[in-house]
């Protein structure tokens, strides 16, 4: 039951939001496994997709193996992430085969559909996983142990309508900041994709800032990944927070967030 996966859209993502989480969690003995849904097709300039894809495979790779994760395949082109059946059966396949007792994703609410659409089939997989009548593609038997999901910071920490998103829990990755920017850096592709795309300048630097943002919204940590975790319900009989479990000292639960959910 010590196994997180991370469940992506694009090829980088895991390294802007969640690989600070995946490595303490590492650090705890869990076993890691690494997964985007879009393959890295559409973040070029100048490339066309075979060779663009080929590239951000292997940096993908390269990335998983720094942190120590099992790598797992792309299912589709980027912007080609739908929810739809067969897609959904193949990422449900995947955490079947995981077993997570953790499952990192997206916001439910970001600025674009690829990231959001991950999430949901990252949720819907999760809910699925013991389902005896889903059929997975590859079609594994179900698993019925517990899993909590949690929902990462949307890019630039707001909404697509520029409503700041405040986390339901703060991780402190101070300690694991000089990974982090060696852990994004192994996407050379994205840096003048990003650039000209998204005007996001040095992407590992705007990572840190991210981060240094989050950090001060905590009112306790220089660095942090923030998490919203996702309703319990047909995931785990009981309403853990895994992660604060897990990492006490490391983590600051948000009161004002709890006190909104009725907690």
């Amino acid at each position: 039951m010590k196994r997180v996966l991370a469940i992506s859209a694009h090829p980088d993502d895991i390294e802007f939001m969640m690989s600070g989480t995946m490595r303490l969690l590492k650090d705890r003995g869990f076993d890691l496994h690494y997964m985007t849904v879009g393959n890295g097709s559409c973040g070029t300039v100048e490339l066309d997709a075979a060779e663009i894809c080929e590239i951000r495979r292997r940096e993908s790779v390269r990335a998983a193996e720094f942190i120590g994760a099992v790598y797992h395949d792309s299912l589709v082109n980027d912007i080609e992430i739908f929810y739809q059946e067969k897609l959904l059966r193949q990422v449900t396949a995947v955490v079947r085969e995981v077993a997570p007792r953790i499952v990192l994703t997206h916001a439910r609410d970001d600025y674009m559909e690829d990231h959001m659409i991950a999430g949901r089939l990252a949720v819907t997989a999760a809910f699925c996983r013991g389902m005896r009548n889903f059929r997975s593609e590859p079609d594994l038997d179900p698993v019925e142990d517990p899993v909590t999901v949690y929902h990462a910071m949307p890019a630039g920490l707001r909404t697509p309508e520029r409503k700041l998103v405040r986390p339901g829990l703060f991780v402190d990755v101070s300690q694991v900041m000089d990974f982090k920017r060696e852990m994004l850096a192994l996407h050379r592709s994205q840096k003048d994709w990003l650039d000209a795309s998204q005007g996001m300048g040095s992407y590992v630097d705007s990572m840190v800032e991210q981060c240094r943002t989050v950090g001060r919204l905590s009112g306790k940590f220089e660095f942090a990944e923030g998490w919203i975790r996702h309703l319990h319900l047909g995931m785990d009989p009981e309403d853990r927070d895994v992660l604060s479990e897990i990492m006490p000292g490391k983590t600051l639960v948000c009161p004002e967030f709890e006190k909104d959910c009725g907690a």
